[in-house]
């Protein structure tokens, strides 16, 4: 009898307990980016509190510049980086240099911490670049499991990737040069499609209330 009335406990516990989705009372509709690679499709949703960089990625995704770009860095225990317009061209030497002519202002946010998955602006170094400006297209997508907080802000941290965790792992495992690059080209196409945000916290388990979470 004990069990009985403990197993409806806890029946009743879980017609109580709300959903991830329900309970972040969640309304409009977000947009939902795909980046479709040899390896897989890799899910992810940009901050709205770093406006600029939604904007640019947005802007430059539904104008088709990413497509055809490669992963053209990965680092194995530690991120993938991408989005160099130099990576279509038949010179790989020239991958990582590239940009669309102009930088982005840095939108350093505190909450937003490189966790795995985290996408993050490639940007240059400090002596060069002392206000921390971002690439205007290149990114990178932590891959360290544990993620990479020796790098929180230094870097303008702007989406996380929701789905296809194990594709960017597969991605960091290539094979690859001395420089970093893959040996086989990791060729992206990027999509955008808007969904609402109950579909998107429900089905993929995403918390909007605590995105670096």
């Amino acid at each position: 009898m004990k069990l009985h009335n403990m197993l409806c406990a806890i029946v009743a516990l879980l017609f109580l307990t709300p959903t991830l989705a329900s309970a972040q009372k969640l309304k409009g509709k977000d947009q939902l980016i795909t980046i479709s690679t040899p390896q897989g499709d890799i899910k992810l949703v940009l901050f709205e509190d770093t406006p600029k960089h939604k904007e640019n990625f947005l802007k430059l995704a539904k104008e088709g510049f990413y497509d055809g770009t490669t992963f053209h860095r990965v680092i194995d225990g530690f991120m993938i980086q991408g989005g160099d317009p130099n990576s279509k061209d038949d010179n790989p030497n020239n991958d990582g240099s590239g940009n669309p002519g102009y930088t982005i202002p840095a939108e350093i946010n505190s909450t937003h911490k490189h966790v795995r998955g985290a996408v993050a602006a490639a940007r240059m170094g400090d002596q060069v670049n002392p206000m921390k400006e971002s690439s205007g297209s290149q990114f990178y997508i932590v891959e360290n499991h544990d993620g990479t907080p020796m790098l929180d802000e230094a870097y303008t941290v702007f989406g996380q990737v929701v789905d296809g965790l194990d594709v960017i792992d597969k991605i960091a495992e290539q094979p690859k040069n001395q420089r970093d690059r893959p040996l086989t080209d990791v060729k992206m196409k990027v999509t955008v499609e808007t969904v609402k945000k109950k579909k998107i916290a429900k089905k993929y388990k995403y918390n909007y209330t605590q995105p670096s979470a």
